[in-house]
């Protein structure tokens, strides 16, 4: 737990308006990762290709899972365990809910997204792959209110996205 909460300072230090998609992860079906270095996000798709639509009832405020890449790099250590994660985007941005609010719209590449309300807490998977300790510090106070865990979003306008493009606050839809 030391080590984790010695990453607070860099975490802290991520983007607050404009960032860096750093990672793709398309998930086609149950416990399958595909890693991209382009894709495209769609209103009712959610990320082309990901299994977000066909798993029950499909939920809008869950479409995409977006997670800091300066999180699962203090977590996963290792570039290649970030998927594990099960998040579609990693970004190189603020994502604490004093930056990035529900509501808030975010321009990736060509698409735009919008942070929902609904909370991301990290599950059983989560846990048996990061650690109890991980999934205590990211849904602890201090981890939801950086939302550590990362934050839920729904796609507004379609458009392609690709791994270094510019993440960029776009206003807020009043939400």
């Amino acid at each position: 737990m030391e080590e984790l909460e010695a990453g607070l300072e860099t975490i802290r230090q991520a983007p607050k308006t404009e960032g860096v998609l750093e990672l793709i992860v398309r998930r086609p079906r149950v416990g399958e990762r595909e890693t991209l270095e382009e894709g495209r996000l769609d209103p009712d798709e959610g990320l082309v290709g990901d299994r977000w639509k066909t798993r029950g009832s499909p939920n809008r405020d869950t479409q995409l899972n977006i997670m800091s890449a300066r999180v699962i790099a203090l977590l996963a250590q290792d570039k290649d365990r970030w998927p594990l994660a099960g998040d579609q985007l990693f970004v190189d941005f603020d994502l604490s809910a004093d930056n990035l609010p529900a509501g808030t719209r975010l321009a990736i590449g060509s698409a735009l997204v919008e942070v929902t309300a609904e909370p991301h807490t990290g599950c059983a998977k989560f846990v048996s792959r990061f650690g109890l300790e991980a999934t205590q510090f990211v849904n602890s106070p201090l981890g939801r209110e950086l939302q550590l865990r990362g934050v839920n979003a729904r796609v507004v306008h379609a458009g392609a996205i690709h791994v270094g493009d510019v993440v960029k606050k776009s206003g807020s839809s009043g939400a």
